[in-house]
């Protein structure tokens, strides 16, 4: 049986990015100075993950039944933004003026990894689709082999539901010089080159 310091160390290791010496580092800092920041912490945490559940209309996270957003009389319901993740919902009401609703996939297609469309309550959203209300779904997952893969899932799935399906347009990034660009990123963007308007 480990000792309770090793237990909080190896407890602290859930979180992603930190290992052996971080989760060491964690331990002794909350008992060394923060051990009522270190309680209130554990009552949150505890609190959290009992009260805290999925939207049943776009799977994000909430305490209720709906989230803020789907519950919202003013978003455009015309409109359907699909991301990966909850911090990738968030990141685009906070940088943009998107009035639409949103599906959160909680993860991507990865076969080796055991995840595939019901993994990702695309049952879920191909019933959504259905239901006549959607006309554009706005397809917003990660440029990497695994999102590029989900997107081309995505539209295959809008276009048998009768919705236009939309790309988040990927390229040079704005400040970029093309020099420090890598070479993956200025061959997509090149090869999806648009005519500039007059």
């Amino acid at each position: 049986m480990s000792s309770l310091l090793e237990q909080l160390i190896e407890s602290l290791r859930v979180l992603p990015g930190v290992g052996q010496k971080t989760a060491q580092r964690m331990a002794y800092h909350l008992l060394e100075r923060e051990r009522e920041g270190g309680k209130h912490l554990a009552g949150v945490l505890a609190e959290a993950l009992d009260r805290i559940g999925h939207c049943r209309q776009c799977r994000d996270f909430t305490e209720g039944e709906l989230c803020a957003v789907c519950a919202s009389a003013s978003r455009d319901r015309q409109q359907l933004c699909v991301v990966e993740s909850p911090a990738d919902r968030l990141a685009i009401e906070q940088a943009t003026g998107y009035r639409g609703v949103y599906f959160v996939l909680q993860g991507r297609l990865s076969p080796l990894d055991g995840i595939g469309p019901r993994e990702l309550g695309l049952d879920q959203l191909s019933a959504r689709l259905g239901e006549g209300e959607i006309t554009e779904m706005i397809i917003a997952t990660n440029p990497t082999v695994e999102g590029e893969a989900t997107a081309h899932y995505l539209a295959q799935l809008a276009r048998q539901r009768g919705v236009k399906p939309s790309r988040l347009a990927h390229g040079v990034p704005l400040g970029g010089e093309l020099e420090y660009v890598d070479r993956g990123t200025l061959s997509h963007a090149f090869g999806s080159r648009s005519e500039m308007a007059e």
